[in-house]
């Protein structure tokens, strides 16, 4: 708790008059919500993982200038802005702890752990959608990336070759038939170079990490607006749309051990195109629009490569839980993948 002190006394806050305690299911960063005891006013305090994020300053000014340009031209959107600390800084720094920043909590607002109804996919979509499409005036070359590659389809896959000729011999063995099926999917490799190539898609302001968690709904279930902008850098429409249909098209996660238990819901697929396509109103080509298909694609191949690649690294990237553990979820992204392509004549048709 003292350090916790230290840190929100160099935001202005006594100690004293506040209620601290440890906050959502975020993997990445620590977070805190921090009530104030003598009125109703609360605050979410996060720590940034520096050993993800090299260079929180970047996260800063990214979101500065978001804000900044939002600020301006859409005045009405919600905007959750960091405070400053008593020297005007975006966030406090530690020697030994690292960066923390302090946000207001929206009152009667709350998030959503996981998908539950199609309502919830669509109205998250829309908000991601809204999100990219307000910052379409934004230039967007002007904001830093805070994680080099981080969907870089093209890189993950050079990865994974890497492993197979450096990784342990008896996992690459034990995972042959895994292995075997991701080097016969390449041609999503090359589809997706091939889209980069394609003037029709557009580098824009993108969110990068669409999970339900990242949005804010009001106490009847409408999307508010997004959070969580540490992963907001320049990228393409299908980062958020693929990474949306891997985290909610099917039931169970990617920890789940019985694959039988995963299913493509095309009710919620529906709902993410929908929800995507309001919120960014006349924003894409014709191109993109015919590539939420492909997103879905992109995205859960890339992460069955990572997950693959890691287990044959033992683990030094993700850590494993269990013996295993980042084959287990390998395996699923794969079935999770199988899944999308036997449905691509119907999920195509939706759009």
């Amino acid at each position: 708790m003292q350090m916790l002190h230290q840190v929100l006394q160099a935001f202005g806050f006594d100690f004293t008059l506040l209620e601290v305690k440890p906050f959502g299911s975020g993997l990445i960063n620590n977070t805190w919500k921090v009530s104030r005891k003598d009125n109703e006013d609360a605050y979410i305090l996060q720590r940034v993982n520096h050993h993800v994020f090299k260079s929180p300053q970047d996260i800063a000014h990214n979101i500065r200038k978001i804000g900044h340009y939002l600020s301006i031209h859409h005045p009405g959107y919600l905007f959750v802005r960091p405070l400053h600390t008593l020297q005007g800084e975006d966030m406090y720094f530690m020697e030994g702890e690292g960066f923390f920043r302090l946000v207001p909590f929206v009152r009667k607002s709350h998030t959503v752990d996981v998908v539950q109804t199609p309502q919830q996919a669509y109205e998250a979509a829309k908000q991601f959608g809204r999100f990219t499409h307000l910052l379409g005036g934004f230039p967007v070359h002007e904001l830093k990336v805070t994680i080099p590659d981080f969907h870089n389809l093209s890189l993950r896959y050079e990865q994974f070759l890497e492993s197979l000729e450096t990784g342990d011999a008896g996992r690459i063995k034990s995972a042959g038939k895994e292995i075997r099926w991701l080097k016969e999917q390449d041609y999503i490799v090359r589809r997706f170079d091939a889209m980069k190539q394609n003037p029709d898609f557009k580098i824009r302001v993108t969110h990068h990490d669409t999970k339900i968690s990242n949005v804010l709904f009001d106490e009847k279930f409408r999307g508010v607006c997004v959070i969580d902008l540490d992963t907001v850098m320049p990228g393409y429409f299908i980062s958020d749309v693929g990474d949306m249909m891997r985290t909610c098209l099917s039931p169970v996660s990617e920890e789940e051990k019985d694959f039988s238990r995963i299913e493509i819901r095309e009710a919620y697929y529906k709902a993410i195109v929908e929800g995507y396509l309001e919120g960014m109103e006349d924003e894409l080509s014709v191109s993109e629009r015919g590539a939420f298909f492909d997103a879905a694609c992109y995205l859960v191949y890339m992460q069955a490569l990572r997950f693959i690649a890691d287990h044959l690294n033992n683990d030094r990237y993700y850590g494993a839980k269990y013996e295993g553990h980042n084959f287990i979820r390998g395996t699923n992204q794969i079935a999770l993948l199988k899944r999308i392509l036997e449905k691509e004549a119907l999920l195509r048709s939706m759009v």
